[in-house]
């Protein structure tokens, strides 16, 4: 079926189910931030294959929502297709509820399939929408028509993560959430976010990119745990570890039936996490049902275990080593032969493959040349990647998976003539810098809020009139997902706190349309600061950077930086240095010895 079959296909059923529009989002059950293709619904239906969009249709138009990200390829993509693009980062675009309270006469019905959908996301769609008399129902319209090769959900093989990686076992994590489940006077929980339910149960798969999760979904009780999950999944040795943990095994889509049939005295949720169909299966006759976002399992998660925290450690020195080579690779080998962006992401995932316990990337790698790291979520593509040639700003952001850990790094350097690096490009750098340096520095009162520390990271570059749109720092998982909640460093005021134990990013930039892009990432542990006898007893954390790989010291201006940011960078090379020589040969000891030698202070 082509788009226009298709989008006539959906329409017959919405008549049939008398609904006036239908909205497919971009998303899929379990609020993933990497969908198995089973689920690019909104992609089947638009023929748009960007990460991010939202499709409306009614019964005479087709319309697109998506961000500036993906304009050019969203207007590419969708040419011939009657589906009309909403450009939904301009200021004037609508809402989708505010565009369908204005198109769709009062009192008429909008589908969504509820699997798409969290709790939380939801009833604020109804809610907006019955502020203009529409009526929001759910239904899913997409599988009876999407019968002809559509991929099915992945089958690969659930495996054991020892206890040896994750530093506690199945049975003490259970008893914990018990524990906090029964502090909210609740006796059972709804889990459909992956990465929760892969650190529950000490398990992990390969069904989700760059991210070691398995599809399924768990229902704890007070006396059972049931996984739900495909039986091909799980082999007979799998299936026999996890019953002796206590766990039970069903099919996957038997979780609708039982959670019809629960009972409980009180389930307890994560709205944002949990998708709607979920809430509606929930036995009617369950009076508590308790919507927690943040879940209890989402900060146990958040919070690393010193076994955890050890192995993120031991990643960052495994991938220093990576780091260091391919940065040798780089200077000395590249240009042997023509390079682009893609060339480089590829050579640097093969140096990391060498690693240790390594498994795949943490996500796809962003190299960005020139103009291109100017734009914030570059992916680059074989068919119009830019050649590395001539002088210029390489951004390259990436990650690794490795059974102890997490990486995720950002390093911005210069390639070509060291003379013509221009003095704009340094000061930009140098702020970036600046600011890197003032969150890793910081030191504050336990409680502390991401946002109230994410001035620290803007500060110099705010009284320059620069800013930047992204976040300054988000959480990371151990083995897990790269970006994890439920704190995170930003202007945005979320109330969760700073926890000893978890895990950020520490990643300011500065983004010069179609010149080039600068950033600069390590990540770094929240752990207890040591404070002085005069304190008033409260308690304080501080950050420890984890991350182990040197700053480009050519882009740096050192005018602009003081003596205690040039002893902190002194510092931390240093650190660099003690930790990942070690690990290598002679030639790559010169090299980085040279890279991490000492910023001569004249001040």
């Amino acid at each position: 079926m082509k788009v226009l079959e298709r989008l006539t296909a959906l329409r017959d059923l919405m008549r049939a189910n008398g609904l006036s529009a239908y909205i497919v989002p971009g998303t899929d059950p379990h609020a993933s931030e990497y969908m198995a293709p089973h689920w690019m619904e909104m992609s089947w239906i638009t023929g748009f294959l960007g990460e991010t969009g939202t499709a409306v249709v009614t019964l005479d138009r087709a319309l697109l929502w998506t961000d500036s990200r993906y304009y050019l390829q969203a207007e590419a993509e969708l040419q011939g297709s009657t589906v009309e693009l909403m450009r939904e980062s301009d200021v004037d675009c609508p809402s989708i509820a505010d565009w369908l309270k204005k198109e769709i006469i009062n009192r008429q019905s909008i589908g969504v399939n509820p699997e798409m959908y969290s709790v939380n996301g939801y009833k604020k769609l109804k809610d907006d929408l019955e502020d203009g008399g529409l009526e929001l129902k759910s239904v899913d319209l997409i599988r009876p028509i999407w019968t002809e090769n559509r991929p099915d959900i992945p089958l690969t093989q659930l495996y054991e993560y020892e206890d040896k990686y994750a530093g506690e076992s199945v049975p003490d994590k259970l008893r914990r959430v018990r524990e906090a489940l029964a502090e909210k006077r609740c006796d059972a929980a709804v889990v459909a976010e992956l990465d929760e339910i892969g650190w529950l149960l000490n398990i992990r798969g390969r069904d989700v990119d760059y991210t070691p999760c398995v599809i399924a979904y768990v229902v704890l009780e007070a006396e059972r745990c049931t996984l739900f999950i495909d039986a091909r999944k799980v082999n007979a040795e799998n299936a026999a570890k996890l019953q002796a943990k206590g766990i039970t095994l069903r099919g996957y889509e038997e979780v609708f039936p039982y959670l019809k049939n629960l009972q409980a005295k009180g389930v307890l949720f994560d709205g944002n996490r949990v998708n709607e169909a979920l809430y509606e299966a929930i036995n009617p006759a369950i009076a508590r049902k308790v919507n927690a976002s943040p879940g209890p399992l989402q900060i146990m998660m958040s919070v690393k275990n010193e076994v955890e925290l050890n192995g993120e450690r031991e990643a960052m020195k495994v991938d220093a080593v990576a780091l260091t080579r391919f940065f040798i690779w780089l200077e000395k080998e590249a240009f042997k032969t023509p390079q682009t962006e893609i060339t480089l992401a590829d050579k640097l995932h093969e140096f990391r493959a060498m690693g240790k316990n390594f498994t795949d990337e943490s996500f796809c790698t962003i190299a960005g040349w020139k103009g291109n790291g100017a734009i914030v979520h570059y992916h680059a593509e074989p068919e119009n990647c830019a050649k590395i040639e001539g002088n210029g700003v390489l951004l390259l952001d990436s990650g690794g998976q490795y059974l102890d850990g997490t990486t995720d790094i950002t390093r911005t350097v210069w390639i070509g003539d060291e003379k013509a690096i221009p003095a704009a490009v340094k000061q930009d750098f140098t702020l970036v810098l600046k600011g890197h340096i003032a969150l890793a520095k910081a030191r504050f009162p336990k409680g502390t809020r991401g946002n109230q520390l994410d001035v620290l990271a803007h500060q110099f570059m705010w009284q320059e009139g620069i800013t930047y749109g992204h976040g300054t720092g988000h959480g990371v998982g151990h083995f897990m997902g790269c970006h994890e909640g439920p704190a995170n460093i930003r202007t945005d005021n979320n109330t969760n706190p700073i926890r000893e134990g978890n895990v950020f990013s520490d990643e300011p930039g500065i983004y010069r349309t179609n010149e080039y892009g600068i950033r600069t990432e390590n990540l770094v542990i929240a752990v207890p600061a040591k404070v002085s006898e005069r304190t008033t007893g409260e308690t304080y954390y501080e950050f420890e950077t984890i991350t182990l790989c040197f700053y480009d010291t050519r882009l740096m201006d050192f005018d602009m930086l003081t003596t205690d940011e040039i002893a902190w960078i002194n510092d931390y090379h240093a650190r660099v240095a003690a930790e990942t020589l070690p690990r290598l040969n002679k030639e790559e000891q010169a090299y980085l010895a040279d890279k991490c030698k000492p910023i001569q202070m004249n001040k």
